[in-house]
């Protein structure tokens, strides 16, 4: 899929455990494991609104889009 989340980037940059986002998001660590491995299907906006905000972000800095060769 060309549009790659880098949910684990921003963890990194804020030294944030996948747990401790999820007790802010209120979404939980298994549902945002599947966003952070690239398994969902999609995002509703309300769950990018929160991510962005706890992790004061945008949703650029979140997903990214790569085109791919065919």
């Amino acid at each position: 899929m060309p549009i790659i989340v880098n949910l684990d980037v921003q963890l990194a940059k804020r030294k944030m455990k996948l747990n401790e986002l999820s007790e802010h998001v209120g979404i939980s660590a298994q549902n945002l494991s599947v966003l952070k491995t690239g398994k969902a299907k999609a995002i509703r906006f309300s769950t990018l609104e929160k991510l962005c905000q706890v992790l004061d972000c945008t949703p650029g800095d979140l997903l990214e889009y790569q085109e791919t060769l065919s």
